[in-house]
């Protein structure tokens, strides 16, 4: 084992947070403002990168490098490390960011590598290397939903991920394709094919309400699809948001014909 074997427990149902039971020694790597709590004992610290062992290379332009490829997924410069310094056995604790459900994944049992959208990544065991994919196909990094580029995360270790509503792993076999909204996905192991496909017809293109485009996937190899993408959610939480008006777009009925024959 390259990374740290840390151990864990997860909490809550709609709004998760994952406890990491570290020994003695042992680091996890989180995104920057993902801690909720920690025990006494364990050191904090902001690098550069991903904190994984070789980290793009050596010295402090190695330590760049990786920082600025953090940079392009639209992460922040910094990751946070938590060590145990202790004597005993210690526990930090990481918070979902939205609604949704935190993903453990075992990457020494998932071929050592795993593609996820860019903002999935909340912790993982130290030296699992994050870093970006680009997309080779020009269709799907036009029309992804998520750019040329996307997450990458490599290691033998434990990582964990976050994504929105309900989640569910689908194990595709040779050939076997699955279409889904390109928001919807989540991650995917390195054999599976990802590209994107139009929506046929013009009427359903116009007038379905799904967008023009969405995500083909062809097995063989397992993807992650969620049911809530964040920028689904946020667009229905603009939409009801009060109006300059003071009064949100879904306040209608008596109260807005009130406002009509109002003074103010």
């Amino acid at each position: 084992m390259n990374n740290h074997e840390i151990d864990y427990k997860l909490y809550g149902d709609d709004m998760q947070f994952v406890e990491v039971e570290l020994d003695p020694g042992e680091t996890v790597i989180a995104e920057a403002g993902g801690l909720m709590m920690m025990e006494d004992g364990i050191r904090m610290e902001t690098i550069f990168g991903d904190g994984s062992s070789g980290g793009g290379g050596g010295g402090f332009m190695g330590k760049l490098l990786s920082a600025g490829k953090r940079v392009i997924t639209g992460e922040s410069l910094f990751m946070t490390t938590f060590t145990n310094e202790g004597s005993g056995k210690k526990h930090v604790s990481f918070a979902s960011p939205y609604p949704g459900k935190i993903i453990p994944m075992d990457l020494s049992e998932l071929g050592g590598k795993i593609i996820c959208q860019k903002d999935a990544f909340l912790a993982a065991a130290k030296g699992v290397a994050v870093g970006v994919e680009f997309q080779r196909k020009i269709g799907a990094g036009f029309f992804g939903g998520e750019g040329f580029i996307m997450q990458r995360l490599e290691g033998d270790g434990l990582a964990f991920i976050h994504a929105g509503g309900t989640i569910i792993k689908r194990e595709l076999a040779p050939g076997e394709v699955l279409r889904v909204d390109t928001g919807c996905l989540v991650a995917m192991t390195r054999e599976v094919d990802y590209d994107i496909e139009m929506v046929k017809g013009v009427k359903t293109a116009l007038f379905g309400g799904e967008g023009l485009f969405f995500a083909t996937l062809r097995g063989p190899g397992s993807v992650w699809i969620q049911s809530l993408p964040f920028s689904r959610l946020a667009s229905r939480v603009f939409a009801a948001a009060p109006q300059s008006g003071g009064v949100s777009k879904g306040e209608g009925g008596i109260g807005g014909l009130f406002n009509m024959f109002s003074d103010d």
